[in-house]
Order: structure tokens, then C-alpha cells, then sequence
């Protein structure tokens, strides 16, 4: 099998005919907050996500993150994020992306969507790279958001700031689905 990544050529069939899976064991979802009035970063991450990617189909791309699931490090923190202050993971648990549009310009994907999480959802614009990795891809997307419009607002002090930049470095497996 061949590991070396190779850029994906703007007339990849294959990439087109089929859907993928985002393989969570060799994938990550991401996100850095400032904080400390900007001084320092917050990282996080979430342990339980599902995504797909289909350019046949409407949305072509979802992902569906499990809210409870935060990691930044901080036990006391991890319960704040999942709190209704923030991700309000008992009553929304899933942190979800769907698409609304997203373009194939040879290796780059511009994708437009909503974000959804505890109640509330925003319009996003984001970008990846995509790269063939053997049978498989890997995807790189980021892009901020400013939590505040999810009504994510609670800030003690003030600390903390605008935006958060989200993160998503996956490895997507064709799915027979």
C-alpha cells in the first residue's frame, strides 16, 4: 500500500462516487480559545465524533460530535464546557456541522454550513485541503468562529476571548453505505 500523500486531482472521479467515513481512531476534532484576556490559549478536543463526506448528496458533509465529550485537560473546567454555560451537553449532546455548500477546486474544499451546539446555531465558512493517502483521504479544515453567537458568553472577568478556532485533521475511509 502506497502512505505517501498525494494531492487530489480536480477530476478525481473517485473522490466524487463515493462517500467517506471520518475514522475517529486516526482523526481528531480540535478547538483553541483564548483566554486569560488573550495571554494564554485553552486547547481542547473531543473523544467521540462521527463525519461524513459525499459530494453526490445533500449535505455533503456532516459531522456529529459528541458534546460531553470535551477534553481540555481540566476536570473542573471539562464540567463547566458541558454546563450550560457552554455546550449544555444534557439537554443538545450533539455538537453538529452541516453543510449547505461546498466546492471541489482540486485539492480544496470551500465549504459553507451551520455550526449547531446547545440550542443555538451560526452560519460557518470554512476551508480544506485534501490529500489521497493510499485508498483513503486525509482532510485538514480550521477555520474561527465566535462562540458568543452560540451563546457561549459566560466569561469570568472578561478572560475570555474571540474567536475560537476550530480544527478538524482527518483520515476518511470509503464506506459502503
Amino acid at each position: 500500500m502506497n502512505t505517501a500523500a498525494t494531492p487530489i486531482p480536480t477530476s478525481s472521479r473517485a473522490l466524487e462516487a463515493t462517500r467517506w467515513r471520518i475514522d475517529p481512531a486516526r482523526s481528531s476534532v480540535s478547538f483553541q480559545t483564548p483566554t486569560l484576556w488573550g495571554r494564554a490559549i485553552v486547547n481542547g478536543h473531543f473523544e467521540r465524533y462521527d463525519g461524513t463526506l459525499d459530494l453526490r448528496r445533500e449535505p455533503a458533509i456532516e459531522l456529529a460530535i459528541d458534546g460531553a465529550s470535551v477534553d481540555t485537560n481540566n476536570k473542573f473546567r471539562d464540567k463547566h464546557l458541558r454546563g450550560a454555560d457552554f455546550f449544555d451537553a444534557a439537554n443538545h449532546p450533539e455538537v453538529r456541522f452541516v453543510s449547505s455548500s461546498v466546492l471541489l477546486e482540486g485539492d480544496q474544499l470551500k465549504v459553507r454550513g451551520r455550526l449547531s451546539t446547545g440550542g443555538r446555531s451560526m452560519p460557518i465558512e470554512l476551508g480544506a485541503t485534501l490529500r489521497r493517502v493510499g485508498d483513503e483521504l486525509e482532510i485538514d479544515a480550521s477555520t474561527h468562529v465566535d462562540h458568543r453567537e452560540l451563546g457561549m458568553t459566560h466569561s469570568t472577568l472578561g478572560m475570555i476571548r474571540t474567536p475560537s478556532e476550530l480544527n478538524v485533521h482527518g483520515r476518511l475511509v470509503a464506506d459502503p453505505d
